[in-house]
């Protein structure tokens, strides 16, 4: 009985292959070939991101034919939008260096809207309106108001006043009266002490002479009596906190920005922090 000794195992041709993997190859003259292809291996990071990008759903590679090859989807989302930006950046250059863009878009901003630019407003004295008669009667009275209230208006601006309330229509007596209530309550004018509780602020400038100093019911007060001039007399109080600089009987003061105050019908005048004495009258050595 004869004897098999053939193996029944079957080798694929892989199998052989990889048997025959360490046999060196060689020409048809007996040489050896040598395979100068160069082998690149990647590197454990990029081993580690190509696990992460194939494995994270932005990373998964998209086929079709809009995607960046090589590049993830965030890389190819950052190149695009840099892209964008600068295909906006080169459009506003294009149009910023057309000639008369400015003016075009204002033109087109006017009629979107539905308004024109308004006309230049055409500014002259009210005084050119009047009559040679109203005129004349307008400068007597603006200098008659300057002497009776000073430390205000100029006497030109006092005119100009008037002429404006005569020219719609006002007779000269009340524009004048107007005028006198407007100057009394404007910063800094000299209010004639009758018409001080008339004058329609809580602060206002007099000018007068001390008349009488009495003896203050209380220590917060500095000094306390009445100052006087050609209308009348009013009684007035400088507190201790305001700083004041001591008055005299019979000198001559200008309390600036002395508040209204009010006690029993009657009203009178205080000097806070925010005002201030001077004294017209001191340093005029020529007049001695």
């Amino acid at each position: 009985m004869s004897s098999n000794n053939a193996s029944g195992k079957v080798v694929s041709v892989d199998e052989q292959a990889f048997e025959n993997a360490g046999e060196q190859a060689v020409d048809e003259e007996g040489f050896p070939v040598v395979d100068e292809t160069p082998e690149f291996e990647a590197t454990v990071e990029q081993e580690t991101q190509a696990k992460v990008d194939a494995n994270h759903p932005d990373g998964i590679a998209d086929t079709s034919g809009d995607r960046i090859h090589g590049v993830t989807l965030e890389q190819e989302e950052r190149i695009q939008a840099r892209e964008a930006e600068l295909e906006h950046i080169s459009a506003q250059a294009e149009l910023g260096g057309q000639d008369g863009r400015a003016e075009r878009t204002r033109e087109v901003v006017v009629e979107q809207c539905g308004r024109d630019e308004p006309e230049p407003v055409e500014r002259t004295d009210p005084r050119e309106k009047l009559t040679q008669e109203e005129l004349g009667a307008v400068n007597t009275q603006a200098m008659r108001i300057s002497d009776e209230v000073q430390g205000g208006w100029s006497r030109a601006v006092v005119a100009k006043q008037l002429a404006e309330k005569v020219a719609r229509g006002r007779d000269v007596t009340k524009a004048v009266l107007e005028t006198l209530e407007e100057l009394k309550a404007a910063p800094g004018a000299i209010v004639p002490i009758a018409d001080v509780p008339d004058v329609p602020v809580g602060e206002v400038t007099v000018e007068g002479t001390i008349e009488t100093l009495w003896e203050p019911s209380s220590t917060s007060i500095q000094q306390v009596g009445l100052i006087a001039d050609d209308s009348g007399k009013i009684k007035f109080t400088v507190w201790n906190k305001s700083n004041q600089t001591v008055v005299q009987e019979g000198e001559t003061v200008r309390f600036r920005a002395a508040a209204k105050n009010w006690y029993e019908g009657r009203c009178s005048i205080a000097l806070t922090g925010w005002s201030r004495i001077e004294f017209p009258e001191r340093g005029r050595w020529w007049e001695e």
